[in-house]
């Protein structure tokens, strides 16, 4: 008999992590998306650029409310991630719709003075140079264009992320969080989204906050699962198990919280902001 393998199995990829939970997050985050196109006022015919599409939110809702005379480009740097995108746009049949594989914050391949309307749902914060990607974009659009962006309010109002970290803050010694650097609370204060807009030459015409869940599961096991796959990870990786369980044991207790009919939801405030191209 051969020997068994002990050899650890690699890590899944971020296509796979996300095709796990694609379909519960596109239900549970669609009222943001479709805020966010209604600031947009986007009317048919429409040509809307989408920063960081991921998985093809709000691009793909972006391409049925343009319809066929409307053009939708969505542009996102992990090829692996956007395979999902294109998959969901091939399934509801849109042909206004095409997604590149492309650095957000160049745009390489993007016509300049060329679309009407900019979206970018959950992506700007994490990018290396938001700042950089903003000034891609306003060349990129038409004079008077408009750009609407939703990017996540302070820590303590988005227990998605703060409770599992919080807890975990119990068990190990946790660098604090950098708002300087890129991540989920990049643009927790308001006034730097403001800044960076002004900079890229912008005008913040609108702001506005939603509540949102982004994941729903009816164990506390399943929250986990979910928090180790897509929030804490990094910081997880390489605690000794006997950590690792500890702040599971506790995490599974706090979640309870959070149940609601029969079932625990976590989110946090998301910070809507439209802004028109300056002059």
């Amino acid at each position: 008999m051969a020997p068994a393998d002990d050899t650890p199995s690699p890590p899944p990829t971020d296509e796979e992590i996300w095709r796990s939970y694609d379909s519960i997050e596109q239900r549970l985050t669609a009222p943001v998306s479709e805020r966010m196109l209604d600031l947009a006022a986007l009317r048919p015919g429409m040509r809307v650029l989408d920063l960081a599409s991921g998985r093809g939110d709000p691009a793909i809702r972006a391409a049925h409310r343009v319809g066929p005379a409307g053009t939708v480009v969505g542009v996102d740097a992990s090829p692996g991630v956007l395979q999902i995108a294109r998959e969901r746009a091939a399934r509801e049949g849109l042909s206004n719709l095409r997604f590149r594989t492309a650095s957000v914050e160049s745009l390489d391949g993007i016509p300049l003075d060329y679309f009407d309307r900019t979206l970018a749902r959950w992506g700007l914060m994490y990018l290396d140079s938001a700042t950089t990607a903003l000034l891609a974009a306003r060349r990129a659009m038409v004079a008077d264009g408009l750009l609407v962006a939703a990017v996540w309010a302070e820590p303590e109002r988005v227990p998605y992320f703060t409770v599992p970290r919080r807890i975990l803050e119990k068990h190990a010694s946790l660098p604090p969080i950098d708002f300087d650097r890129p991540g989920t609370f990049h643009y927790a204060e308001s006034a730097r989204l403001h800044r960076d807009l002004a900079a890229a030459g912008f005008v913040v015409e609108h702001e506005e906050e939603q509540h949102v869940a982004v994941i729903e599961a009816a164990t506390g096991s399943e929250i986990v699962a979910w928090t180790r796959a897509v929030v804490l990870g990094r910081l997880l990786d390489g605690l000794p198990k006997e950590t690792q369980q500890a702040w599971e044991a506790d995490v599974l207790q706090e979640l309870e919280a959070f149940r609601d009919d029969g079932f625990i939801r976590l989110g946090g405030v998301t910070r809507i902001v439209s802004a028109r191209v300056a002059g």
